[in-house]
């Protein structure tokens, strides 16, 4: 696990996009996992501007999103396949058919989790997955005691991730109980996880993600076995880490062939 500590979230968004970039540069046709929330947000903003100004090519790219509520109709503003939309595939050059968000209007919810991972693995697999990380220390929406082998599935979201959420409703009734999200070990499956966290409040799921013990009550600390993790945090986010000042050794010391 590489631990880079940037000023603040534009420039964790720059060095998340430089590491899409250079993925594409070397497989055009590479598979992207997306993740929701707040963290994401200035990636998608610098992939935007690299798209538009530089001319970066998605073209022959595939994406798959992480997750999507269930029972929230599709064009709702919250659904993250709007989110997804919005956000990422209407501002750079990709298909938007070949853009996947799992299906939370399935009849048959179980079947067309199978079949999401289904389509993942026909994709050959994630080469580059993006995510955030819940003040709990959730990634995906794999809440606390979540199963570190899951895979793709359904779950309860606590009240403390309705109340996190609730901001992109217009009341916290609206947000919906229940989503279908990657699991773990299918997030564990992707040859690259990018982790971007900012902001005080996510210290110390920051502090526990790296440092503590692999536990299910902190979900991300399973990336510590994962073999190529990159977390990306600003300072307020990396306070609690107690090597911070190692980190940044080690990420000034890097030769810049390496990449991320």
């Amino acid at each position: 696990m590489e631990v880079v500590v940037v000023k603040d979230a534009r420039e964790a968004g720059r060095l998340a996009a430089s590491a899409v970039t250079a993925l594409l540069a070397r497989t055009p046709d590479a598979v992207l996992g997306l993740a929701t929330g707040s963290s994401p947000l200035p990636l998608y903003d610098e992939l935007a501007r690299r798209s538009t100004e530089e001319g970066l090519d998605l073209s022959r790219a595939t994406a798959f999103a992480l997750d999507e509520y269930v029972g929230l109709r599709r064009d709702h503003p919250a659904s993250y396949r709007s989110v997804i939309r919005r956000e990422f595939s209407e501002r750079v050059t990709i298909d938007p058919a070949r853009v996947h968000t799992p299906d939370g209007l399935a009849g048959d919810l179980v079947a067309s989790c199978a079949a999401y991972e289904d389509a993942i693995r026909d994709a050959g697999g994630i080469d580059l997955q993006i995510l955030g990380l819940g003040a709990d220390g959730h990634i995906g929406f794999n809440e606390p005691g979540s199963s570190l082998a899951s895979r793709t599935r359904i779950k309860t979201l606590t009240e403390q991730t309705r109340r996190d959420n609730a901001r992109f409703f217009s009341s916290l009734s609206e947000v919906p109980h229940h989503v279908v999200t990657q699991g773990v070990g299918t997030i564990m499956d992707a040859r690259h996880v990018v982790l971007l966290a900012g902001g005080a409040a996510k210290a110390q799921a920051v502090h526990g993600l790296v440092e503590g013990p692999v536990t299910a009550m902190c979900v991300g600390s399973v990336l510590q076995f994962h073999p190529h993790t990159t977390v990306i945090v600003d300072e307020a986010a990396a306070s609690a880490l107690l090597l911070a000042d190692y980190y940044r050794q080690v990420y000034d010391g890097k030769p810049d062939w390496q990449g991320l």
